[in-house]
């Protein structure tokens, strides 16, 4: 076994959730398994940290998964990868980009872990693409004892559709097997629009893209749209991101007009060039996913695919009555799939996603904002924040309760259980 280090001070991207826990760092399962048992709980794993949730924190032990990286295996002829668990996606993507291959789509961001990402229901955008998790094909979990268990869609299928988003409730994952598919490159263009021209656009666009997003620039009157489509291969043409760059003004307009929405919106319309275009031509991995410098705090909530739009007007109704709210707001589109703990679980949905500057003052998400995605029957992200409990979520997982019976017999004295998992597996009270 592997002695866990003395503890020491972990914070998340955002620098709102903290601890200080004792750490281990494996660097192979057999050693993984035999630690287990005897680590001071409760025992977290902690990979990259772009969580805003409480589900790292712990006064135990934290499983960093950094040192079991990299590819296993590739099967070019079943197109699918085994991958160990800690590897972040970005790597993970830039390897198979040297095999001729690529994941089927990605989040917005990809420093995260693989068991990150996965196990809170990370997605991308696309009408017709699962979240990331659907394309897990198998998978090695070890339970707090230690012992080894090995889940696929034939192979203790309820394991299966249990493990694959599971908030690491369940033990630590250490590989997973993913479906991919030959490298391929994508045509982007981005332009401003206004906003509910772009909203109304909005359905067809997603129909007509492989990839659509939508953000919608408060107290401006304008919306950004994003579309991807495949193309055949050709020369990459990448110009500079003008993302930040668009942020620090719309943070600008904030800060001189904050106090006069009426002017601000003016402002804006003076300043945003509908005409500007942006096009670009690359390997999927380099388009999909991009690098985000300012940090934020962020809720995020998917809806039924029908409740999206309405919801999404109802959210920016609310955030206009704010006049600090300056951050764009994030729309997509995420298709069904079937793990037990999946947003996404047996419904096409939508996702809203809005944004608050780290150091900046952030309950009105939880207040103000969460209240208005629950009642269009919003689901949570995972990794963003809510406040809902055990009761609440229940109500909205057909498979809540199924999960809370796998996860006691895997973890019978609740050794993975934090206080934020306690709060949603345990109905334990808030903090």
């Amino acid at each position: 076994p592997l002695a866990a280090q003395a503890p020491r001070a972990w914070q998340n991207w955002s620098g709102l959730q903290r601890c200080e826990a004792a750490w281990l760092l494996p660097s192979s399962e057999e050693q993984l398994a035999a630690s287990l048992p005897a680590l001071k709980g409760p025992l977290r794993c902690v990979g990259a940290g772009h969580s805003f949730t409480a589900l790292v924190p712990t006064p135990g032990t934290l499983i960093s998964l950094d040192r079991l990286s990299g590819i296993v295996e590739v099967d070019k002829t079943a197109m699918t990868v085994r991958v160990k668990a800690g590897t972040r996606l970005g790597t993970l993507a830039r390897e198979l980009d040297a095999q001729g291959l690529a994941l089927h789509n990605q989040p917005d961001i990809d420093v995260q872990t693989l068991a990150g990402a996965l196990s809170t229901g990370t997605h991308g955008t696309g009408l017709t693409l699962p979240a990331l998790h659907a394309e897990v094909q198998a998978l090695r979990l070890l339970t707090p004892q230690g012992e080894l268990k090995e889940a696929s869609r034939l192979k203790e299928p309820e394991l299966f559709d249990a493990a694959r988003v599971s908030l690491g409730a369940l033990g630590v994952i250490t590989e997973y097997t993913l479906r991919v598919r030959p490298r391929y490159m994508l045509r982007r263009k981005v332009w401003l629009e206004r906003t509910e021209s772009l909203l109304e656009r909005a359905p067809a666009l997603a129909r007509e893209s492989r990839h659509f997003e939508l953000y919608v620039l408060p107290f401006t009157g304008y919306a950004a749209g994003i579309t991807h489509i495949e193309v055949p291969e050709g020369a990459p043409q990448r110009p500079p991101s003008a993302d930040e760059n668009v942020l620090a003004d719309l943070q600008k307009l904030r800060d001189w007009l904050g106090r006069w929405p009426q002017l601000r919106r003016w402002a804006a319309a003076k300043l945003i060039d509908p005409a500007q275009t942006e096009h670009a031509l690359d390997w999927s991995h380099k388009l999909l996913s991009t690098a985000r410098p300012t940090r934020f705090n962020e809720t995020e909530y998917h809806l039924p695919r029908e409740q999206g739009l309405p919801c999404l007007r109802a959210v920016l109704a609310a955030l206009e009555r704010r006049d600090e709210v300056f951050f764009p707001m994030e729309f997509r589109w995420v298709r069904a799939d079937h793990a037990w703990l999946s947003p996404f679980f047996e419904r096409d949905s939508c996702s809203v996603a809005v944004h608050a500057k780290a150091g900046e003052a952030h309950d009105y998400l939880l207040g103000e904002i969460g209240p208005v995605l629950q009642r269009h029957g919003g689901r949570p992200h995972w990794g963003k924040l809510h406040t809902l409990g055990a009761h609440e979520l229940a109500a909205l997982y057909p498979r809540f309760q199924d999960f809370q019976q796998l996860r006691a017999q895997l973890d019978p004295h609740g050794r993975m259980l934090n206080s934020h998992l306690q709060q949603i597996f345990a109905g334990a009270p808030r903090a």
